[in-house]
């Protein structure tokens, strides 16, 4: 029997009512996940094939209308993997981050189609393979539950479980992308790390600070295969107010689009650009 949908749905409603440009659906037992139209099916990413080819296709196209020039293979092949692997991982880390729930998602599980109108980044069809919780979650009882007995034994289900459904996609874009190993789960690092955060921001200051406390947690260093921290740090403005930014374990290669206008997250940032930055978002 398949994993209920209700082990999940409050996290998706809640998911959607703060970021509705990302749709996620749980299919009905029996259904097939979408392949047509959009859709791509994530086993058709990690094999590289013509699914990937197609996939870039749409990265490609968006640079040479929104920038006026072409972007390298490498950059987007980067691009597009950041457009997967972003909503890839609130698939798992808002379950845990909202319900204390973590969903498993092998490659096999997802569909993803980011052509859908009205949809800004997109909607997601995936099927859970099992999710685990704590003790006294009422959840706990469902089909495809697995108890675990503490908080730290949750996250390393969350970690298993990015490395486990994103591993296989790493192996179809590591070669267009041109990087290999360290570098690409530097890469998975970082979007674990901002999805949580951009979300948590959306859902108040309180979820917030507590969602950087549990990215903490989560990825405190020396957790392989994710590189470093979670990285996060402080600033201070011009009148003595605590600015909170993080260090990128990756580049995300849009420097080589717009040099002026790399991330505020960016290693080639410096911490005077991010005050502006900080401030004027702030402001």
């Amino acid at each position: 029997m398949p994993v209920p949908s209700s082990a999940l749905a409050d996290a998706h409603t809640r998911l959607a009512e703060v970021l509705p440009g990302l749709d996620i659906v749980q299919p009905p037992p029996g259904e097939q996940l979408p392949r047509h139209a959009g859709w791509v099916a994530a086993t058709s990413l990690a094999s590289g094939d013509s699914g990937l080819d197609k996939f870039l296709a749409w990265d490609d196209a968006q640079v040479r209308r929104d920038y006026g020039q072409s972007g390298r293979p490498d950059v987007i092949a980067s691009f597009g993997l950041h457009r997967y692997a972003w909503p890839a991982c609130l698939l798992i880390t808002v379950p845990w981050f909202l319900l204390r729930r973590v969903p498993r998602y092998p490659v096999t599980h997802v569909s993803y189609d980011r052509t859908a109108p009205g949809l800004s980044m997109g909607r997601l069809a995936a099927r859970p393979a099992g999710f685990s919780c704590l003790p006294g979650d009422p959840a706990a009882t469902l089909h495809g539950a697995r108890v675990v007995p503490d908080e730290e034994a949750l996250r390393a289900e969350v970690r298993a479980a990015v490395a486990e459904h994103l591993e296989p996609v790493l192996g179809g874009f590591g070669p267009r992308m041109r990087r290999r190993g360290r570098a690409l789960w530097g890469m998975v690092t970082d979007e674990v790390v901002e999805g949580l955060w951009y979300v948590a921001h959306l859902l108040g200051d309180d979820e917030r600070d507590r969602a950087r406390r549990e990215l903490e947690l989560l990825l405190p260093g020396a957790t392989k295969p994710y590189v470093g921290s979670a990285a996060f740090r402080e600033l201070t403005g011009p009148n003595g107010e605590s600015l909170p930014t993080r260090d990128r374990a990756s580049c995300c290669m849009f420097y080589t689009l717009r040099p002026e206008d790399a991330c505020a997250t960016c290693p080639r940032t410096c911490d005077a650009d991010r005050v502006t930055r900080l401030v004027a978002a702030a402001s």
